[in-house]
C-alpha cells in the first residue's frame, strides 16, 4: 500500500455504501426495539431546501409503504467504520403498520420549508430532512435516525444522496425490490455516521462497443454504480468492432459502423466465430436521456471516442479516414492496424464528432482515448511520411502527439477537457488532460510526477473482464487472476510519491471491456461483488469486507443482480463454446515492461 492523500475538502465530480468515515450506533436495551426507537419512513413528512429537490424527487419514488423487519447481520457494505458490533433483530412494533397512502411523502415541498440559508425547516415537528451545509465536504454527509426525525445533511446534493444510500443499506434487504406482495412498514436503528470519500473520481468504464447495450440496461447499471458510491461512468462508445453513437452530417458511422457481421467466441488465439451479427447505436435523445438519469444519481458520464487507433468502425464507414486499406468492421478482437490519416478531411471528421459529443455531454471531461496504436500504417504511408517532413515530426510518434494535440485543442475551444489512456504521456500529453494509467502503477507515477492530474486503472487490479479463479467453470477466463482481495487492497495512489505528486491522483476506476461480455447478465456476473469490493477501497477502506458480504449479496440479490457467487461459478455460468486465454502476472508484468519501455 502506499501513502494516500486524503484532501479536507473533497471537490465533487459533476457527477455496498463505501465506509462512513465515523459513525455511533446506540445498543438496544433488548431485541425489540420499540416504536420510539425506529421510525416508519413511509409516515414520515418530508422538508428539504430547494437546492435538493432533485434528491427529493429521487427520494419519494424509492420510499414506498413496503418493509420488513430487519434481520441480524452486519451493517451495510462499505461499513460504518467505528460500529464494533452487528446490529441487533428488530420486529415492527404495532404503531409502525403500513400507512394507507404514500402522500406524506409524494407531495411536493413548498420554497418555504427552508431558510435562504439552505438549512431545512421541519413539518410537524418529525420527519425526513435533508439540508445542506456547505462546511462538509462536498460529498460528505451526516445521517442521523433519532426518535425525533430521520435527517440527512450533505456538503452538497451529492453529499445528501449518498446519505440516503447508506439509509438504503440500513433497511433489509426485501426494501430494495420494486415491490412486495405484503406491505409491512420498514424500520430502521437509530444512527449516527459523519462520512465523505477519500477520493473524488470513483468511476467504472463501461465498454459498449464491443458488445453493445441498450438504454434500459444502461440504466440499470448507472442504478448500481450509484448505489455504491460510484460517481462516475466512463462510457466507451467506439473501437474497432463497433460505433455507437449519430454524428450529424456522418450517417455511414451508424449505417454501416455499428454493424459486424458476426462475434468471436472466447479469446481470439482461438479462431473461433460465431454466426450472428451484432450492433446497435444510440439516438441522440437516448443519451441524453442517461446522462439526465445518471446526473439524478450523482454520476458524471464521461464518453469516449477512442482515437486515432481503434477507428477501423469508422474507417469501414468512410475509407477516406484511413491510410488506403478498405476494412470491413472489424469481428476478432484484439487491436487493429488502420488509423485515421492526417488528411482535412480526418481533422474535419474528429472535429466534427466531438462537437455533437460536447452537445450531448454536459461533462467538463471528455474520453479521446489515445491507446494502441501500431505505427506501420503510418511508417508505409507517403502522406504521412510527407507530413512528417511538413511539420518537422521525427517519427510516427510524434504523429500520435499530433492527433491527441489536434484533438484536446478542440475540446479546450469548447470549454472541455481531454482524458485519455497513458500513451498520451509518451510523446508529451497536452496541458491540462487527465491521465487513465492502465500499465501499471509505474505510469500513474509518472503522471502526477509530470504535472498531470491522474486516474489509476491499472489492468492487473481493475480490469474487471480479467479471470476471478482458477476454477474450470469461469466463464472465458482471460488475464491474470483477479480475486475479490485484490480488489480491496487495490489502492490507487503509488508509493514513493511526494505528497503533491499524491494528491494529483484524483482517484480510480474499475473497466469492464466487453469482448466477453455479451450481455447484462454476464456483465453482472463480472462486474458483482468485486466492483462493491472496488467502491469500498476508492471511498473509505474497512477490514471486516468478508463478514459484510454475505448481508450484501442478499441486497444485490434484491436488485436482481446475477452475482458471482463466493463458492465459485454455476454450472451454467460456463462458456465451453468461448474457451479463454489465462495469463501468469510474471507474463502480463513483462509485458507492460515492453510496452512502456522507453524509447
Amino acid at each position: 500500500m502506499g501513502s494516500r492523500s486524503v484532501p479536507a475538502t473533497p471537490a465533487a465530480v459533476p457527477g455496498v455504501v463505501p465506509a462512513p468515515a465515523s459513525c455511533v450506533v446506540p445498543a438496544p436495551a433488548s431485541g425489540v426495539v420499540s416504536a420510539e426507537r425506529t421510525r416508519d419512513l413511509t409516515d414520515l413528512p418530508l422538508s428539504y431546501p430547494p437546492a435538493l429537490s432533485g434528491v427529493a424527487t429521487w427520494l419519494r419514488g424509492v420510499l414506498q409503504p413496503v418493509g420488513v423487519a430487519l434481520p441480524d447481520g452486519p451493517a451495510g457494505l462499505p461499513a460504518p467504520v467505528a460500529l464494533d458490533a452487528a446490529l441487533p433483530a428488530f420486529t415492527p412494533s404495532p404503531g409502525l403498520a403500513a400507512s394507507s397512502s404514500s402522500a406524506s411523502t409524494t407531495a411536493p415541498a413548498s420554497a418555504d420549508s427552508a431558510d435562504s440559508a439552505g438549512g431545512a425547516a421541519r413539518v410537524g415537528g418529525v420527519g425526513i430532512v435533508l439540508a445542506l451545509d456547505e462546511s462538509r465536504p462536498a460529498e460528505g454527509y451526516r445521517l442521523v435516525v433519532s426518535g425525533a426525525e430521520v435527517s440527512v445533511t450533505g456538503g452538497s446534493a451529492a453529499g445528501v444522496f449518498y446519505g440516503l444510500q447508506t439509509l438504503r443499506q440500513l433497511l433489509p434487504p426485501a426494501f430494495l425490490r420494486r415491490a412486495l406482495p405484503a406491505p409491512a412498514a420498514p424500520i430502521v436503528p437509530q444512527v449516527e455516521i459523519d462520512d465523505a470519500p477519500r477520493f473524488r473520481w470513483r468511476g467504472v468504464m463501461l465498454d459498449v462497443a464491443r458488445h453493445f447495450m441498450p438504454v434500459a440496461d444502461v440504466l440499470r447499471f448507472i442504478d448500481l454504480i450509484a448505489f455504491h458510491k460510484l460517481n462516475v461512468l466512463h462510457l466507451h462508445l467506439t473501437d474497432d468492432q463497433g460505433w455507437r453513437l449519430e454524428v450529424p452530417g456522418w450517417p455511414r458511422l451508424t449505417e454501416v459502423g455499428a454493424w459486424r457481421p458476426r462475434s468471436m467466441l472466447g479469446s481470439s488465439s482461438h479462431g473461433r466465430y460465431d454466426d450472428r451479427p451484432h450492433g446497435g447505436f444510440y439516438l441522440a435523445d437516448d443519451l441524453r436521456e442517461i446522462v439526465a438519469y445518471a446526473a439524478a444519481r450523482q454520476v458524471t458520464v464521461v464518453p469516449e471516442i477512442d482515437l486515432p487507433g481503434h477507428m477501423q468502425a469508422a474507417i469501414a464507414a468512410y475509407p477516406e479516414l484511413g491510410n488506403g486499406a478498405t476494412p470491413s468492421v472489424r469481428t476478432a478482437w484484439g487491436i487493429s492496424t488502420h488509423l485515421l490519416n492526417v488528411s482535412d478531411t480526418a481533422v474535419g471528421f474528429v472535429r466534427d464528432v466531438l462537437t455533437q459529443v460536447c452537445e450531448l455531454f454536459p461533462a467538463e471531461t471528455i474520453g479521446i482515448g489515445g491507446d494502441e496504436c501500431p505505427p506501420g500504417e503510418w511508417a508505409e504511408s507517403p502522406a504521412v511520411v510527407q507530413f512528417r517532413r511538413d511539420h518537422d515530426l521525427a517519427d510516427e510518434r510524434a504523429v500520435h502527439a499530433w492527433w491527441i494535440a489536434q484533438a484536446a485543442g478542440h475540446l479546450r475551444s469548447l470549454g472541455r477537457r481531454a482524458y485519455g489512456w497513458d500513451e498520451i504521456l509518451d510523446g508529451g500529453a497536452p496541458d491540462g488532460a487527465l491521465v487513465a494509467a492502465w500499465r501499471g502503477p509505474a505510469r500513474t507515477a509518472r503522471a502526477a510526477r509530470a504535472g498531470h492530474e491522474v486516474v489509476a486503472c491499472p489492468d492487473t487490479a481493475v480490469y474487471l473482464d480479467y479471470r476471478q479463479s482458477e476454477l474450470p467453470g469461469e466463464p472465458t477466463p482471460v488475464g491474470t487472476l483477479l480475486p475479490l482481495d485484490d480488489l480491496l487492497t487495490f489502492d490507487p495512489v503509488p508509493p514513493g510519491l511526494t505528497e503533491a505528486e499524491a494528491s494529483r491522483v484524483i482517484g480510480a476506476q474499475a473497466n469492464l471491456w466487453t469482448e466477453h461480455m455479451e450481455s447484462a447478465r454476464r456483465v453482472d456476473y463480472m462486474a458483482f461483488p468485486r466492483l462493491a469490493a472496488f467502491a469500498e477501497a476508492v471511498w473509505h477502506p474497512a477490514a471486516d469486507f468478508p463478514a459484510r458480504l454475505p448481508a450484501h449479496l442478499d441486497r444485490l440479490a434484491a436488485l436482481g443482480v446475477n452475482y458471482r457467487p463466493p463458492s465459485g461459478p454455476r454450472p451454467w455460468d460456463a462458456r465451453p463454446d468461448a474457451p479463454g486465454r489465462p495469463r501468469t502476472r510474471q507474463d502480463r508484468d513483462d509485458e507492460l515492461s515492453a510496452m512502456t519501455a522507453e524509447p
